[in-house]
């Protein structure tokens, strides 16, 4: 019986320490609005992601399952960045550093004049998008990208590593916790 009651506390114990644990697989990352993460930042500067992404896409969809879901990676870009999800296609206006961004038509889709300044005129899906806390661009990356190399650029990225190594050196140092 005290060997029973033992393992029911050291069970209890168990359950408590994986409760705490801040890699959470069931958390999922609270994406946010463009227009939120510009309050935020002024409130409480923080860099900010951007997931520029449209429906169709379907490695923006992949990178979605894949990518943005791992417990890793979904810890560590919410420890440093406001998340932000940007369709590339979307129709409401964007205010933004004194301009008015607008749904552009064009063709059978057309795009968003925000996503088209982000991506630098080269619209490709996905592509990601790293702000510093006054709003600038830090890095748009283009493609998908899996955990392992997404987990490195945005360490690197989040963690101000790019501000004094360079990214071979960088890239060639850094232990992947998965």
């Amino acid at each position: 019986m005290k060997n029973f009651k033992i393992s029911i506390i050291a069970l209890f114990g168990f359950i408590l320490l994986g409760a705490s644990n801040p890699v959470n697989p069931e958390a999922e990352i609270e994406w946010i609005t463009f227009e939120e993460a510009i309050e935020l930042t002024k409130k409480k500067p923080k860099k900010v992601f951007i997931d520029v992404y449209t429906d169709w896409c379907g490695w923006c969809k992949r990178m979605d399952a894949t990518t943005f879901n791992h417990p890793e990676v979904k810890a560590m870009m919410s420890e440093n960045f406001y998340m932000v999800k940007l369709d590339g296609e979307q129709k409401a206006d964007i205010e933004f550093k004194g301009n008015t961004f607008k749904f552009v038509p064009n063709g059978r889709r057309g795009y968003h004049e925000l996503a088209a300044a982000l991506l630098q005129g080269k619209l490709s899906y996905p592509t990601v998008v790293f702000m510093d806390e006054d709003m600038n661009m830090i890095q748009a990356i283009p493609g998908y990208r899996g955990p392992q190399d997404f987990y490195k650029i945005g360490k690197y990225i989040g963690e101000d590593h790019h501000k004094k190594t360079p990214w071979p050196e960088w890239e060639k140092s850094v232990k992947l916790p998965f």
